[in-house]
């Protein structure tokens, strides 16, 4: 998708095509923009110009004012951006150069996918809508309420319709942190708030659903004295009726946390699945069902966890709660503990806690305490500041603990886990009656000295040994006993949590001891915090995701608050989402974010962030040294990595958006040196074999090396893996730790040899997947190419940067027919242009001509020789050539058309490269000479070609279609099309292309549909549509439906045509594309047929508004016509004058003379009526017909404009002349050329 060139969701920009911005400096500056982008490609009258810049206050001289900003604004956006129209000015752009205008199409196409049952394409359409919004709506209009408004009620639609498809995915647990935060901004929003309680359910939530729905009926009570509505009810029902309802069971209902699955068996409420593991017994039991704060039963037994449900079996203390006897579930109860009670600066943090034991309940039974007296209930000190968001991580890890007696929480640098495990263990410490324990290993120097320091946090000691030697520590346990040893001692008989801080770098040793705590000491739970699993059995990771951007806006703004008194996110939205964005949402980088908002704005922050490691280096003086800058922490990670992964890692960085495990295997495993081999025309030298994998033999170390130095990089969070849409795993690196990499590969000298290894993967991935776009896997090949569209992309500008022609060439032509199906034209224009310039041009005098190419240049690597270099160069000016097709007026000037020439005189008919693309391209140069005799050789013996040469099956049908097209044009050459479609219809069939089937229905259609038969030709536009559809290629699918709209009204469905014709209006627009401009044009005739003129008129100046007509011949004349036509039926004669002469001219264009060679005719026919309707004119009008009537191509068959058209001035020049004047200037005028037709006019 081609990027947008203006945003308004947001501060109002103007991008370049690299992204970079564009100065539009000033408020009105920036209002005048934001007016005119909102009606991009329509002409905003200056009115409404000043009325909306200037708010009602205009100055004095309004319009020289205006004047003035339109010469600012066009000075920095360039003189063509801004065109003087109509009275006012209009912004040069279509509408999906603007972002709004994208976000309401893409918005669309996600409901509409979504209605149609594919949450997962909903999914992707919806992220991509949303992603356009860097702030609020509009921002820069100076009066945006309503407008706003109404933009910002369409990005909520947006956001639910996203959630819903991720709820219809299985995705509720990632959905709830943001639907939370929704419906805490939009409490009275029934639907939204429907979306969370479903989110809570199919999360295995259905406890806090519940409590969740009572807070809406309370709040819907009191503030608008209303219960909720239908759905919200019926939900409450399915809640409380799960089974009945038949609602999508969450987690525990595969036997995990919260739902005992053997309930009910043996006479009890049964035990949890995992009863007799190792890790679900002890301290585990008594988490379970903790979310149940309605007091609803989700195990199927009774409501209390005592009695045998929970401790029944053989007995034990690992078959009891954590007390060792029955234990009475603790009720809801305000945050608190005796050492930290009530913090109210933490409310965000969605503490829950326990209430105080009930008079009368049982005094638990089970390992009596080593002293006696009031016990210390842990070490976890208070927070100092409040804990933003992570309510549902919060909620994850205590269901975890439930099921597991070691949680590890894993993240990068950053991520907040420190921080959040003890959030999680404040929550749970009425559970572990001897308490929460925390131990700090990031200050302990040695692995050995880690025993010593859990001892000493436990309370074993009062002297702390955090930092000592090792040879200090030997000496302490030689004189108090094995530090292990009197851990176990003292924790054997004791039930607490254990939180394990920062065990990353003395790893080895962690595990091992938490290996022996819970071998050995029943009711002890650890909870660790690492970069990298500990490897112990039964441990459970909980890997921690970055902070969603609602809530990464909370902590800025929180933290900012606090840094600048007075800071509100709200007054620079799209910056500071910009800094949380670029900063990966972790907590720590965001935090030293805010605490540069002290001496810089959130602007100033976003746009250093290129420079982040020098920019964020302002953090707590208190904190260790590692957590005080954002490099700091990223060099705590490098500093922990081997050689090996400290290269993988650096190489890593090259590639943009991730990569799957061949390119990683290409790009980290090719040894120095090694990353621009080459093989030639003469072989493969890449190792790549035809579906674009890198063989293992590739690498300059063993793949099963390389995959561990992979694994372990995932392990300790550094690279983050995550499926792709197809199921393979993909790899990325943070932006954070990418740019780290960036600068530890360039301190290496091995940025030059890495980028060589990924432009080699990246270009031999496009050519060896380009063959694969034509045939039965081309959906898959197109889908591959699509997903790592954006490393090809680095690739290419990577190659045109360094000037590597070779290189450019090999990309470009591999993405030529990729950029063909999902009608990228500007992007291929664009990319066509920049390679165009490393080399010479191949259509310069003296001109040299083609000598046959029989295997397309993309089948051999670089470095390209001979006649395969120059039909490459060639081949990529034809790929430009074709993507001009709207600038076709740029090819009528002298130079222009002796470039034409040129390139006509270049091949000669039959060449072998000319029968497939690019250089089957060639043809339209000749088409723009309007040689068309040559053209009817040229597909004769392109065909002729392909059947005598081995292996040009697919050429032959591409080669049949396209004369099958030829010939469709002309009624007299029709009838031989569906031969030829026909055929090429059975070759692709056979061949799996559906894109060729497309390509080959179209054909037969507009056979069908030049001969009259208009019901065959519907069916065949249909069967066109439905397979363009099935290969994704959206833009073709609508103009297939415009046409497919054009022929039912021919054929008398006009109600059907017309509704057709309007949802592909209404539908998205895609680009230069002419769908959405045809169905105007087809509709225009359609309502001036039918008597609505005046909508008739509007869709056509629409049509003028939204697409540039000027710049391509044939449309222009068929608007031309159009307009004219509705002059003469409303009986405006005079009106009509000037357009049907301009519509003459037009249809005399080459272009125009070989796609609709009836057009004179049809004009001279509407002249013939405008001329009657003048005083003296009918003489001319007759003459005209006469004309008409001559000019016609043989075996026309006319469609119902033309015949209506050709009757009514039939009927008004015969009644205005009588039948004997009206045959004499009829006769006369079948006599006149077509020159002297027109100059009559």
């Amino acid at each position: 998708m081609n990027p947008v060139r203006y945003r308004i969701l947001g501060t109002t920009q103007a991008l370049r095509p690299d992204g970079s911005s564009v100065a539009v400096g000033g408020a009105r500056l920036r209002a005048l923009l934001t007016v005119l982008a909102l009606r991009a490609g329509r002409s905003v009258p200056a009115g409404l110009l000043v009325e909306e810049v200037w708010t009602g206050d205009p100055p004095a001289d309004a319009q020289g004012a205006l004047q003035a900003l339109v010469g600012r604004l066009r000075r920095a956006l360039g003189a063509d951006a801004i065109d003087s129209a109509e009275g006012g000015y209009r912004l040069s752009a279509a509408p999906d150069d603007v972002d709004l205008h994208r976000f309401e199409r893409l918005t669309g196409d996600g409901v509409r996918a979504l209605a149609d049952g594919d949450p997962a394409k909903a999914a992707v359409l919806l992220d991509d809508a949303l992603a356009l919004w860097h702030g609020p709506a509009l921002a820069d209009l100076p009066d945006r309420t309503a407008e706003a408004g109404r933009w910002e009620a369409r990005r909520l639609d947006a956001l639910r319709a996203r959630h819903t498809a991720a709820i219809a995915q299985g995705q509720a647990g990632q959905a709830l942190p943001e639907l939370t935060a929704l419906c805490d901004a939009h409490p009275l929003d029934e639907p939204l708030q429907a979306l969370r309680l479903r989110a809570l359910r199919d999360a295995g939530r259905t406890a806090q659903a519940l409590v969740a729905y009572d807070e809406v009926r309370r709040l819907l009570a009191d503030r608008l004295g209303a219960d909720p509505g239908p759905e919200l009810r019926a939900l409450h029902t399915e809640l409380l009726n799960p089974v009945n309802s038949g609602a999508a069971a969450g987690p525990s209902a595969s036997g995990g946390p919260g739902l005992a699955r053997d309930a009910g068996a043996q006479g009890g409420p049964g035990r949890s699945r995992d009863a007799e593991s190792s890790t679900g017994s002890g301290f585990s039991r008594d988490f379970r069902g903790l979310d149940r704060l309605d007091g609803a039963d989700r195990s199927g037994g009774n409501g209390d966890l005592g009695g045998s449900g929970f401790s029944g079996g053989s007995g034990g203390p690992e078959r009891r709660g954590l007390s060792g006897a029955p234990e009475r579930r603790p009720a809801d109860e305000s945050t608190g503990s005796p050492g930290n009670p009530g913090r109210p600066g933490d409310a965000a943090s969605g503490d829950t806690a326990a209430a105080e034991p009930r008079p009368g309940d049982p005094t638990p039974a089970g390992p009596v305490a080593e002293t006696s007296g009031p016990r210390d209930p842990g070490n976890l000190r208070a927070r100092l500041t409040s804990f933003v968001g992570r309510e549902d991580d919060i909620a994850a890890i205590r269901e975890d603990l439930a099921g597991a007696r070691l949680v590890t929480l894993l993240g990068p640098g950053g991520a907040g886990k420190t921080r959040l495990s003890q959030e999680a263990a404040e929550t749970v410490r009425h559970i572990a009656s001897d308490g929460v324990w925390l131990a700090e290993l990031a200050p302990v120097a040695a692995p050995d000295a880690v025993p010593q320091a859990v001892l000493t946090a436990v309370g074993a000691r009062e002297t702390v040994l955090y930092g000592a030697g090792a040879e200090e520590l030997r000496a302490a346990a030689e004189r108090h006993g094995d530090p292990v040893e009197r851990l176990v001692e003292h924790c054997a008989r004791r039930r607490m949590l254990i939180v394990l801080d920062n065990c990353e770098h003395v790893v080895e040793a962690a595990a091992r001891l938490v290996e022996e705590l819970l071998a050995r000491c029943p009711w002890v739970t650890v909870l660790a915090t690492s970069r990298e699993p500990l490897g112990v059995p039964g441990e459970r990771l909980r890997p921690l995701d970055p902070l969603p951007e609602p809530v990464a806006l909370r902590l800025l703004a929180d933290r900012g608050a606090a840094a600048r008194p007075g800071f509100r996110a709200e007054d620079d939205p799209e910056a500071c989402a910009e800094i949380c964005r670029r900063l990966d949402g972790l907590p720590l980088a965001i935090e030293l974010a805010a605490a540069r908002l002290r001496m810089l704005t959130p602007r100033q922050i976003a746009d250093r962030l290129d420079d982040r490691f020098r920019l964020l280096t302002s953090g707590s003086r208190t904190v260790l040294p590692r957590q005080q800058t954002l490099r700091a922490v990223v060099d705590w990670s490098w500093d922990l990595l081997d050689a090996d992964e400290r290269d993988a890692l650096s190489r890593l960085s090259v590639f943009a958006r991730g990569c799957d495990l061949a390119a990683v295997e290409a790009v980290c495993g090719a040894a120095p040196g090694r990353g621009g081999d080459r093989g030639g025309e003469g072989g493969r030298g890449d190792g790549v074999d035809g579906r674009g994998d890198v063989r293992d033999a590739r690498a300059g170390r063993p793949p099963r090396e390389l995959l561990d130095t992979l694994a372990s990089l995932v392990d300790k969070s550094l690279v983050v893996a995550a499926p792709s849409p197809g199921g393979d795993m993909r790899y990325r690196l943070l932006e954070t730790v990418a740019e780290y990499a960036a600068e530890r590969l360039d301190e290496s000298g091995g940025r030059a040899d890495a980028e060589r290894a990924h432009l080699t993967y990246y270009r031999e991935f496009a050519r060896t997947n380009e063959p694969l776009l034509r045939g039965p896997g081309q959906r898959e090949a197109a889908e591959r190419i699509q997903l790592e569209y954006e490393n090809l992309r680095t690739a290419l500008r990577r190659a045109v940067a360094a000037r590597d022609e070779q290189e450019a060439l090999s990309l470009t032509l591999s993405l030529v027919w990729y950029w063909q199906m999902r009608d990228l034209r500007l992007e291929a224009g664009a990319w066509c242009a920049e390679v165009m310039a490393l080399g010479p041009d191949p259509f310069a005098e003296p001109l040299r001509r083609a000598a046959p190419v029989w295997k397309p240049c993309t089948d051999f690597p670089p470095p390209l020789t001979g006649e395969t270099l120059l039909e490459a160069r060639r081949g990529v000016h034809l790929a430009h050539f074709a993507c001009m097709e709207n600038q076709l007026d740029d090819w009528q000037t002298p130079a222009a058309q002796r470039k034409l020439a040129l390139i006509a005189e270049t091949y000669e008919p039959g060449l072998p490269q000319t029968c497939r693309a690019p250089g089957l391209l060639w043809f339209f140069a000749v088409m723009l000479t309007g040689d068309t005799d040559r053209m009817r050789v040229i597909v004769d013996a392109n065909v002729e070609t392909c059947r005598r040469t081995p292996g040009y099956e697919w050429e032959l049908a591409s080669c049949l279609q396209m004369r099958a097209n030829v010939l469709a044009n002309r009624a007299d050459w029709a009838g031989s099309a569906f031969r030829d479609a026909d055929e090429a219809l059975e070759i692709f069939r056979r061949l799996g292309d559906v894109w060729g089937i497309v390509e080959a229905l179209s054909a037969r259609a507009e056979a069908h549909e030049r001969l009259g038969d208009y019901r065959r030709a519907a069916d065949d536009y249909a069967g066109a549509r439905e397979h363009a559809e099935q290969i994704g290629a959206r833009a073709h699918a609508a103009v297939l439906g415009a046409r497919l709209g054009s022929v039912l009204l021919e054929a008398g469905d006009g109600e059907q045509g017309e509704r057709l014709l309007r949802e592909v209006i209404d539908g998205p627009t895609h680009g230069g594309n002419e769908a959405v401009p045809a169905a105007r044009l087809f509709l225009a005739g359609r309502l001036g047929s039918t008597g609505r003129i005046a909508e008739a008129r509007e869709q056509l100046r629409l049509l003028r508004e939204r697409f540039t007509l000027g710049n391509f011949a044939v449309f222009d004349a068929f608007v031309l016509g159009a307009e004219a036509w509705l002059e003469v039926v409303d009986g405006r004669y005079a009106q009509a004058l000037p357009g049907i002469r301009s519509a003459l001219g037009r249809a005399t264009d080459p272009v125009s003379q070989a796609v609709a060679p009836h057009l004179c005719s049809f004009y001279l026919s509407i002249a013939a009526t405008a001329l009657t309707g003048l005083d003296g004119g009918a003489d001319a009008g007759a003459r005209c017909l006469g004309a008409a009537e001559a000019l016609l191509p043989p075996r026309h068959v006319p469609p119902r404009l033309e015949r209506e058209a050709r009757e009514l001035a039939l009927n008004r020049t015969r009644a205005a002349l009588g039948d004997e004047r009206f045959e004499r200037a009829y006769a006369e005028g079948g006599g006149l050329s077509y020159e002297e037709a027109t100059a009559l006019v």
